[in-house]
């Protein structure tokens, strides 16, 4: 069975405290918007699809157990609370996806003359529903593509299997269930074609090595962990087939923001000819940047680095970068970008989407 990252039924809603893990499996409730920000800027959840569908259901959450006098009040509040998750954590662009969708919903429930203040709570509700839902379906669907794809266009083991590596964390911890990049893992394991999984740490979070090893081994699949600077010499002595990470913003030319470090990798499996996938679903897709340039990148604190679990590891008085995400440019991601529609090669990324987008946003 897979970990729940979210967990929800109509008016309740609770996290698994990422904070905690490997060592203790800690929910933690969410009643509100408020309740929805600050545990996403605390980091105990992330992942870009999780951000997104967190957000959505806390919004769900509050609106259920409020009331509004009118339907100006409940749109105001809407709105206001969209924003306010926006600015939880800037880089990933699913939470501003899904306020682009609950607004266009709210705008036509708003036109209907039809509509009460109840039944636009209702369906506001159950959109941030469907989201989830979605989500999850979403991800299986890009499994199986990435999977899919991978098979028929690199190049197997001595053992007629493939060796797969990942970085940071992409699994049922990172969104509504099953995953983006460890769902491709997951899939080919499934199918029977996964030798191996390697997993990098992803310092200075420990992404790695605290959630994707802890999902690895929950979910019984043949993995190793390495740090990140063991990426290299693992492609030249390790057979590795591929490598599949995650895609925080992607943009209309491919260059993609992921978690830092990402760019390394895909620099290092370009120079060993190792295909390399984004795997992330449409809502991650912001088609309205050109390039890579205009994305921006949250700073983390310095803590993050000079200490682990609260021990100091670094000099005092050190200065400290500490950057979340780095963008991978498009023309790296040489196997391409998995979606829940397909896999496409980030000079078709663009002319491919918009349609889905399109349908899905009016």
């Amino acid at each position: 069975m897979s970990l729940e990252a979210i967990r929800y039924k109509r008016g309740e809603l609770s996290i698994l405290d990422q904070l905690q893990l490997p060592i203790a499996s800690q929910y933690e409730a969410v009643k509100n918007v408020q309740d929805g920000w600050r545990v996403i800027r605390e980091m105990k959840i992330r992942g870009a699809p999780a951000i997104g569908v967190l957000g959505s259901l806390a919004l769900a959450v509050e609106l259920h157990h409020r009331t509004f006098s009118s339907k100006e009040e409940l749109a105001e509040f809407i709105t206001d609370s969209l924003e306010y998750l926006k600015t939880a954590r800037p880089t990933g662009v699913n939470m501003a996806d899904c306020a682009i969708r609950i607004n266009a919903l709210l705008k036509h429930q708003l036109e209907d003359s039809g509509s009460t203040v109840e039944s636009i709570k209702e369906r506001i509700i159950k959109e941030a529903e469907i989201i989830q839902d979605e989500d999850v379906k979403g991800n299986k669907d890009m499994g199986a593509f990435g999977a899919e794809h991978i098979l028929k266009n690199c190049k197997p083991t001595s053992d007629g299997k493939h060796i797969l590596m990942t970085h940071c964390n992409t699994g049922s911890l990172a969104t509504a269930g099953y995953g983006t990049a460890l769902g491709v893992i997951r899939a080919m394991y499934e199918k029977g074609q996964l030798s191996h999984a390697f997993c990098t740490e992803t310092r200075p979070y420990n992404q790695g090595a605290r959630l994707t090893a802890y999902e690895l081994v929950h979910e019984k699949i043949p993995s190793t962990l390495i740090t990140d600077s063991m990426v290299s010499f693992a492609m030249k002595k390790k057979e590795i087939s591929a490598v599949v990470v995650g895609g925080d913003r992607i943009v209309a030319n491919g260059d993609t923001a992921n978690k830092i470090g990402t760019y390394q990798v895909a620099l290092a499996a370009k120079a060993h000819g190792i295909p390399f996938y984004i795997a992330a679903p449409s809502t991650s897709c912001d088609l309205s940047l050109p390039n890579g340039d205009g994305i921006e990148i949250e700073e983390r604190p310095h803590s993050e680095m000079t200490s682990i679990g609260g021990k100091q590891i670094a000099a005092d008085g050190i200065g400290c970068w500490n950057p979340a995400f780095d963008v991978t440019p498009g023309d790296l991601i040489t196997g391409g970008i998995i979606t829940e529609f397909g896999v496409f090669p980030t000079n078709e990324l663009a002319e491919k989407l918009q349609p889905h987008i399109d349908k899905r946003n009016k």
